[in-house]
């Protein structure tokens, strides 16, 4: 019994002895070095994702074996991720197409804040007492609001922006002409004013002759429409009478060419 434990304990330690031997082969037999992919680089795909960056594994079988055996100062770098290619900032990245300098300088002013249209300005009918026929425009530059007279001492009050200090003016005008989305080319002396305006603009929600325009008489001077209904009540303009969009649509249904236009 005991000669035949002997044999046993004898056969296991030469097992033992031969399994470290051939792991120390193992472990000097020459290595290959990992396959790494950099950023700038074609990535070679292969069928199925690989958790490796090996090209191929050792014959060591992996696993726990492989981890007592192994080289443990480079078992990291068989499963290194690839190189991170670095993103540009969120906030520099192209969000959008470029715009327009027009549309820029809209959305610039949309989000801004801007005093609330005051009440006073909204179109109302109210009493005149004065000498005018149905039909005629009067325009109360100091106090910003424009009348069409309407016959049986009542007339149509509308909310206007006027000219700026040195740009206001008085008199008598007609309507010469009527025009639905008026382009806009402006004159020399508002360019050299303003040269950085633009030479000329198509009709649409932009521009600043708004949705309508009446002209008065030969001069320069227009009633017209305006994307910028705060400035309604205020002194604003070159000479020019705006309203905004939705009254000068109004007003402009209601007069006809040759309408006579009085300023005070």
């Amino acid at each position: 019994m005991f000669k035949r434990m002997s044999v046993a304990l004898l056969a296991g330690a030469s097992c033992l002895a031969t399994g470290l031997h051939q792991a120390a082969a193992i472990e000097t037999a020459p290595r290959q070095e990992p396959t790494a992919t950099y950023a700038g680089q074609p990535v070679q795909r292969t069928a199925a994702p690989m958790r490796t960056a090996y090209a191929g594994r050792s014959n060591m079988g992996g696993g726990f074996i492989e981890f007592l055996f192994g080289d443990g100062q480079n078992q990291g770098g068989r499963y290194q991720q690839q190189p991170y290619q670095q993103q540009p900032p969120y906030d520099q990245r192209p969000l959008f197409q470029p715009m327009e300098p027009q549309q820029v300088m809209r959305q610039q002013e949309v989000a801004g804040a801007y005093p609330a249209f005051d009440p006073k300005f909204e179109k109302q009918l109210v009493d005149y007492q004065g000498n005018e026929r149905p039909g005629t425009i009067i325009i109360d530059t100091p106090n910003k609001f424009l009348f069409l007279v309407q016959g049986n001492g009542k007339a149509v009050r509308y909310g206007v922006g006027v000219g700026r200090p040195g740009f206001t003016w008085s008199g008598v005008k007609q309507i010469s002409a009527k025009k639905e989305w008026p382009a806009w080319t402006p004159p020399p002396e508002m360019l050299a004013r303003r040269p950085d305006l633009p030479r000329h603009m198509e009709g649409g929600p932009q521009n600043p002759l708004g949705a309508r325009a009446m002209y008065l008489g030969s001069s320069l001077y227009r009633i017209h429409g305006s994307n910028e209904p705060w400035t309604i009540g205020t002194n604003v303009s070159s000479g020019c009478i705006r309203m905004r969009n939705e009254d000068v649509i109004d007003l402009y249904g209601r007069v006809n060419v040759g309408a006579r236009v009085v300023v005070i």
